[in-house]
């Protein structure tokens, strides 16, 4: 009985349970130009965040996990940031919806992959970010949301102006029901 309670913590202190694993993805939603400063849409320090996706890309990349990269199909500024700019054999899904699951193969591609858990980031995160973690919490994906590696923008209802760091942070407070909500910094320390 000794042995087997030696080896378990052995094995658990090589392979901590986390609940991530290869059957974990990056989930990289619409870091595109358009959205930084002199694009069309800029957003409230896309930079940062973009540069905390990027840690996140590094790390995927370097322990061989499945990266997939989202864009919208518009122009100009579609192109995917160089920040994250994909490899060659990198999965991207073009999409016409704020949901990134409508009207794309990113479920069946998904499942044929044995994915159970993504790992979301990107922009904007109360619009296609949010639909993202909503639709794939509702799929059955566990979900991860790197908060700090999103952004948005100031919005505006009628006469009211809204910051975007109060759009970000209510978006957060809401998807916390559907996803675990970490920085870049939380997430990669745990690995």
């Amino acid at each position: 009985m000794k042995k087997l309670l030696l080896l378990l913590s052995f094995v658990l202190f090589i392979f901590p349970f986390n609940g991530f694993g290869q059957k974990s993805a990056l989930l990289l939603i619409d870091i595109q130009n358009f959205y930084f400063p002199g694009g069309k849409l800029p957003l409230v320090e896309p930079e940062k965040a973009a540069q905390n996706a990027a840690k996140l890309l590094d790390w995927f990349r370097n322990e061989k996990f499945l990266v997939i990269h989202v864009r919208h199909n518009s122009e100009p500024g579609g192109t995917i940031n160089d920040i994250v700019k994909p490899l060659p054999g990198e999965n991207i899904f073009s999409k016409d919806a704020v949901n990134c699951f409508v009207g794309t193969n990113l479920l069946d591609y998904l499942k044929s992959n044995k994915i159970d858990t993504l790992i979301i980031c990107g922009m904007q995160t109360h619009m296609c970010v949010e639909a993202a973690t909503r639709a794939a919490s509702d799929y059955g994906f566990k979900c991860i949301l790197i908060h700090d590696a999103c952004a948005t923008k100031d919005l505006k209802y009628g006469d009211r102006l809204i910051k975007a760091e109060d759009v970000h942070y209510s978006t957060l407070a809401t998807l916390k029901n559907y996803a675990t909500v970490e920085s870049t910094k939380e997430f990669l320390k745990e690995k």
